[in-house]
This record gives C-alpha cells, sequence and structure tokens, in this order.
C-alpha cells in the first residue's frame, strides 16, 4: 500500500511484560515479516529501553533507524515506533492514546495478569488506534467507548471514568514515589 509521504505512519505498537516477552503486538511494516524478526526486535527493544526510568513521562530514543516511543506501567511496557523520518510528536501522541485507552478499559488496574484476561479489549484498541499503519484515533475515551461499546447509554458518563482513572493513576504515582524516597 503505497502512502503519501506527509502522512505519519505507525512501524508496530508493542505490549511487553517486564521481562521483554510478547503480550500484544501489531507489526504494519514488512521489514519484521517473519516471527522470528519480530522477536529479535522485540528483544532488542527491551534490552535497549528496559534500563531507562520510563515510568513518569514517555520515553523517545532512536536505534536501528527507528524512532522508538515508550513507556512502563507496572510490570508492562507499552512501544509505539515509526521511521527515522517520522515525526516523534505524532509518535508520542499515539502511544498515549494507547496506553491511556488501555488504562481506561482496564479501569485503572494496568498490569499482565490484568492485559491477559482482557486482551481482546486491548487488541481492539490497538486496531481503533492504527489501521495498516494508519493513525486512526488519538482521543483515549473515545476508543475506549468504542472497544467497550458504551456511549449514550452507559450509566456512569465516560468523563466520570476518566477523572477517576486520573485519581488512581495519580494516587499510584505518589505511592510508587513515597515508596521510593522511603527505601532510600
Amino acid at each position: 500500500m503505497e502512502v503519501d509521504s506527509t502522512v505519519p505512519v505507525v512501524q508496530n505498537m508493542l505490549l511487553l511484560d517486564s521481562e521483554g516477552k510478547r503480550i500484544a503486538v501489531k507489526y504494519f511494516d514488512q521489514q519484521w515479516a517473519t516471527i522470528a524478526q519480530q522477536s529479535n526486535y522485540e528483544k532488542s527493544v527491551f534490552s535497549k529501553t528496559s534500563r531507562t526510568n520510563a515510568r513518569g513521562e514517555a520515553e523517545v530514543t532512536m536505534f536501528d533507524e527507528v524512532v522508538v516511543c515508550y513507556k512502563f506501567i507496572g510490570d508492562l511496557m507499552f512501544y509505539v515506533t515509526g521511521s527515522q523520518d517520522e515525526n516523534e510528536l505524532i509518535l508520542h501522541t499515539v502511544l498515549v492514546a494507547y496506553y491511556e485507552s488501555v488504562t481506561l478499559l482496564l479501569r485503572g488496574a494496568v498490569e499482565k495478569k490484568t492485559v491477559l484476561e482482557n486482551l481482546d479489549l486491548v487488541l481492539l484498541a490497538m486496531d481503533e488506534i492504527v489501521d495498516k499503519g494508519l493513525i486512526l484515533e488519538t482521543d483515549a475515551p473515545t476508543i475506549a467507548s468504542r472497544v467497550s461499546m458504551r456511549g449514550a447509554e452507559s450509566d456512569i458518563p465516560l468523563t466520570d471514568r476518566v477523572s477517576e482513572v486520573n485519581i488512581q493513576s495519580f494516587l499510584a504515582t505518589a505511592k510508587e514515589q513515597l515508596a521510593r524516597s522511603l527505601l532510600k
């Protein structure tokens, strides 16, 4: 499929566990056509990024002529990659949509066990965000609403769920920072 060079394109979206093992992945580029190539790429991305501290804010790095945006949440690692010519801010926006929509869908319980139990929702969220490398949607509440097939008939307005998840996220971050400062 030929795409206009001005259109932003995502090469892949990865969700790996804390050991670098695959949980959910979508590849949109033929550069990684085989499972072996994908596995090697995932191992190299993990080894390059696992020692960084991308828990507070997402990080951006470049390696193997690929721009990698990533963020760690709990025992999960979210990745979005694009070509070396891709705009990092656009990839970052896709990454934020990715992990925020997953956070909304899992009601703030973003951990390996919960993701595996709700893998269908995670994969649907990935499909709602990017299709064949083209970015479709970056608004997390909209993505979560489409994936969960909730709309106006929902009992709890989505904005209230977003607020609840943001508060839970804030409390989890504060708890993590407090624990870190007590351990020092």
